[in-house]
């Protein structure tokens, strides 16, 4: 069968540097731009940079850096909505390892006007160990710390080679947090105030919230898709119809973005901070909660879970009686947004594998569920059950029997070594649970010290160490169920 390959030379400016080549981005921002592109004349090329070289799948340039994206769901009217759309705006993808000159010969392009990246929660961090000519250094913020230092060197700190930056992590604050680990990077290296002093003036770093749904490629359907399609795409990815960039920065974004009569739902905002506790809280922190104890009852996607009378009846009691009466929001608007949710999550059309969803479970657990834990403590004297199971199934998780893990190095090797003492005897499940809960680097302070927390986590991990977790799921203390979508 056909492969895609370009039958026009490559003739977009490169306007955007991208850290990601994930199916987030290329399902969400990729296809953004390549529609500003064909409807408002951006002329934007994209060139993809890898944030790790951990991944050994093939570059998009195996096939021109062309590939699909397909877009299923139901319209602003509930309308059966689909379409499939050949992106073409990617340039090229480098992997540094390989590619680091390139990569900082880029530095010296006077038309990128945008650096963007989704790096999941764990990748705005600094570290001790990357040094300058490190090639390329290990942190997405040194790498980032290098070009644009190359880029000020070249252009003799000019404003207008200043550039805007628009982070998708979600991470409180993402805008200002990539800022301040580039300046990290910036004075450990001694790089000099004039740099310092261009980062902070000529560089705009935005903050963004981003909402979309991006399974991914759909292993499942291809052989269907690609008949429909008349060729083979192993970069595939599929996404939902809904699509939301908040963007926290200047006005001139918007023109730069040629946002004018695009038709896309892409805002710019004074303050991005409610629409975050909003989606982080209730779709990120509901997928979050959701995943493990999916994925411990035997399935696979979140469509099955939605479909699965226990697990989607244990993520409604999530979202209605513990997430929005933490959220300091009108509950009201909660609820609606909740139910919107749910109507996504059961989109017939997405088939959203738990297991990429479980990708970096610990920082998005953090992120996005902890703080309504805390906040449900506070209020009500008690921590929420449903959320504190939802801790214990993402615990049992990392035993690595259920599904392949992917995480920071040093929480693989720490769980690693604790299911081997637990199984020697040499560590106690109260012990594990205190030892975890202990980590301030994770939480932000010692959760340990919370005996409640340690009892419930303890009962529970204790029983899904060898059970199932449909055995645990309906007995778990509650208000009674209200009827829900």
């Amino acid at each position: 069968m056909n492969t895609l390959q370009r039958r026009t030379p490559f003739n977009l400016p490169i306007r955007v540097l991208q850290f990601g080549q994930g199916n987030f981005l290329r399902g969400f921002f990729d296809w953004q731009i390549d529609l500003l592109n064909e409807r408002c004349g951006l002329n934007a090329g994209v060139v993809i940079v890898r944030p790790t070289s951990r991944s050994k799948a093939p570059l998009l340039d195996s096939q021109d850096g062309l590939y699909t994206t397909v877009v299923r769901g139901l319209d602003e009217q509930g309308q059966v909505a689909q379409s499939h759309r050949v992106i073409s705006c990617v340039q090229r993808e480098l992997d540094l390892s390989h590619h680091m000159a390139e990569f900082l010969l880029l530095a010296q392009n006077p038309d990128i006007q945008f650096v963007v990246s989704n790096t999941t929660e764990a990748g705005i961090a600094t570290n001790t160990e990357d040094q300058y000519h490190d090639a390329p250094p290990s942190a997405f913020p040194a790498k980032l710390t290098r070009w644009l230092h190359a880029r000020f060197e070249h252009f003799d700190g000019s404003t207008e080679s200043g550039v805007v930056v628009l982070p998708m992590e979600l991470i409180d604050h993402n805008g200002e947090a990539l800022k301040d680990a580039v300046l990290f990077f910036a004075k450990r290296w001694n790089l000099g105030s004039d740099f310092e002093a261009w980062l902070q003036t000529a560089c705009s770093f935005c903050s963004t919230l981003v909402d979309r749904i991006v399974p991914g490629y759909p292993s499942d359907e291809m052989p269907k898709l690609q008949a429909e399609l008349g060729y083979r795409d192993p970069f595939l990815v599929t996404a939902e119809y809904y699509h939301l960039l908040l963007i926290q920065g200047p006005a001139k974004v918007a023109e730069m973005l040629k946002l004018h009569g695009s038709g896309l739902n892409i805002q710019l905002v004074d303050d991005i901070a409610p629409y975050k506790l909003r989606k982080v809280g209730i779709l990120n922190g509901g997928h979050t909660a959701m995943v493990p104890v999916a994925l411990l009852a035997g399935l696979n996607t979140v469509g099955q879970a939605m479909q699965d009378a226990q697990v989607s009846a244990f993520l409604k009691h999530v979202l209605f009686d513990e997430i929005i009466p933490a959220l300091p929001l009108p509950a009201d608007e909660l609820t609606v947004f909740a139910e919107e949710v749910l109507r996504r999550f059961g989109n017939p059309f997405i088939q959203h594998r738990l297991a990429s969803i479980a990708l970096n479970s610990w920082s998005k657990f953090a992120v996005r569920v902890m703080p309504q834990m805390r906040n449900y403590h506070r209020e009500r004297g008690h921590w929420p059950p449903h959320l504190v199971f939802a801790l214990a199934a993402t615990m049992r998780l990392y035993r690595g029997d259920v599904v392949a893990l992917s995480d920071e190095a040093s929480y693989l090797e720490w769980w690693r070594s604790a299911w081997e003492r637990l199984d020697s005897g040499s560590l106690t499940v109260r012990d594990l649970i205190s030892i975890w809960l202990a980590k301030k680097s994770l939480w932000g302070d010692d959760l340990s010290q919370q005996a409640p927390l340690v009892e419930a986590l303890t009962v529970h991990f204790s029983t899904l160490r060898n059970g199932d977790a449909r055995e645990l799921i309906n007995p778990i203390p509650a208000n009674a169920l209200k009827e829900r979508i």
